[in-house]
This record gives structure tokens, sequence and C-alpha cells, in this order.
């Protein structure tokens, strides 16, 4: 099982800072969000793992490399928690650049050569998990109970109007479709999809079958929709329910909401907010 995160984007909701700041960086409390997902990687046995990105964003690339003076201003000092803290990931971080921001479904096209024949999890970097078994190994192991292409869902959350909602097969199981966006009352279930995916490989011919057609019509952004349509048809990809508490920091809203969820868990943390809290 390899690893791949989709980090090509601008993050322009959370511009002036994402002009030189990439958004995956932007951290909580002290840990950028992009650290969380590599974390659910590793504590789901991932090894390997792919990060798309762009031209904009070498401070990724700079921030799993090792920070050699930093290291031995630390060992000099015989800081060793300092040392553990500034440790790469464990973990082999391999890099690609989307030449073009062409969409979600250009960009996983990228990834090919990488996965080679493994099943792989996407994931993007404001779509961040917490709970006691990681979401990428409850998605791991429906994989190896089904052997298909495994969409993380929601189970009933507030808005539904505001996610895209499964569509399921009679068997409860597989998934038919995704719609967008539902007006109340109009939704096929209490489901939404959320930005994580199991992909098996064969995905990447009803990528590139999809990307030629794509060129006939359009040169704006390509998506994964048409791909995934396409193993629907064929009964292919099942959901899986997530276990735990799913933070969503792609809005100044979300990331401030999972912010202090996450400083809430530090004792002296919480009591500031609280103190906060009691002052407004």
């Amino acid at each position: 099982m390899k690893g791949v995160i989709l980090a090509g984007g601008y993050g322009t909701r959370f511009l002036p800072a994402t002009k030189t700041v990439p958004k995956e960086l932007l951290p909580l409390v002290n840990k950028p969000a992009i650290e969380f997902i590599i974390e659910e990687f590793a504590a789901a046995g991932i090894t390997e793992v792919l990060i798309i990105s762009s031209r904009r964003k070498k401070a990724l690339e700079d921030y799993f490399d090792r920070e050699v003076e930093l290291e031995g201003q630390f060992i000099r000092q015989n800081k060793t928690e300092q040392l553990e803290i500034i440790e790469p990931a464990k973990m082999e971080v391999f890099f690609t650049r989307q030449q073009h921001m062409m969409g979600t479904g250009h960009a996983l096209m990228q990834a090919q050569s990488f996965v080679g024949d493994s099943p792989f999890i996407v994931a993007y970097p404001d779509d961040l998990h917490f709970g006691q078994r990681p979401l990428a190994a409850q998605m791991v192991d429906c994989f190896h109970q089904h052997g298909k292409t495994v969409l993380a869902g929601l189970d009933n959350p507030p808005h539904l109007e505001r996610y895209g909602i499964l569509d399921l097969y009679p068997d409860q199981l597989h998934v038919r479709n995704i719609v967008e966006k539902p007006a109340p009352g109009t939704e096929p279930s209490r489901i939404a999809s959320i930005g994580r995916y199991l992909y098996t490989p064969d995905i990447f011919d009803a990528l590139k079958e999809g990307w030629e057609i794509h060129k006939k019509q359009s040169d704006g952004e390509y998506y994964h929709v048409y791909a995934l349509s396409k193993l629907m048809e064929q009964k292919r990809v099942i959901y899986h329910t997530l276990e735990g508490t799913r933070l969503d920091t792609g809005s100044p809203a979300g990331f401030l909401q999972a912010f202090l969820q996450y400083a809430a868990q530090d004792a002296e943390l919480a009591k500031v907010i609280q103190e906060f809290a009691n002052n407004m």
C-alpha cells in the first residue's frame, strides 16, 4: 500500500499567507497540516508517499528534508528532545510537480509510475482525521476484505447540501454515483463523500480514457469524476464510514475549528482557550 498526497493547489482562501507559504504547512499550533496525513499513513503501515505539488511549493520539499544546521546546533547543546521533533518522517517521501494546474484527475495521472501495481490511498492535506484507529488503516482493512476501490464516507453530517452524497446500490455497500450538493430532501443517502480514497491501480486506465475525451472537449481542469464513474458502473467501488472525527481545514473557519480542537488536547492550551472564552 502506498500513499499519494495532492498538494498542488494555490490555497487562495488563505491569502495573503499562502502567497509564499504552502497551505499544507500552515500549522495547527506547532504541527503543519500535512504532517497529520503523513503520521496517519505511517500508522497504517505505509512506508512510501508521493506528494504532488507545484513549483511554488519548494518549502514542502525542504520541510521533509534534514535541517543540518539546526541539527548541529541541537547536538552541541545536547537538546535531544528538539532533535527528535525535527527528525524527518520515517518513510520515503517522494515529490513530483504538476507542471500545469489541470485538476485532480490530471494530478493523479502523475502518480502512475510511482504507484505501479500497488493499491494506494489518496489524501488532501485539508482533510484531517482524529481517532483511535487512523482512517487510512480503516480503509486498508476494508480493501483487504473486499479488494476494491474504497471511498471514505461521513455518516449524516450537518448541511448535506454542501457535500457530494453517495448513491448506493441495493446492497448498501457498492457506490453507484456521487450526487454533488443535492437540494435538501433530494439526497440519495445520508452518507457524504470526503476527500479520502483508496484506489486500485486500474483507476489509471479510466483516467487516461477520460483525459482523451476531456482534451477534445475542453482546455479546462480535468477531475477524476469520469474515471471513478467508470469503476462505479462496474461495481468496483465501495464505501467505508469513517470512525473518529474528521476536520476540514480547507477554509479559514474550518481551520480555526481544527486548530482549537487540536489545541484543546493540551492541558495548558486548553486552559488558555477557556480563559479566552470566559472573557468574550
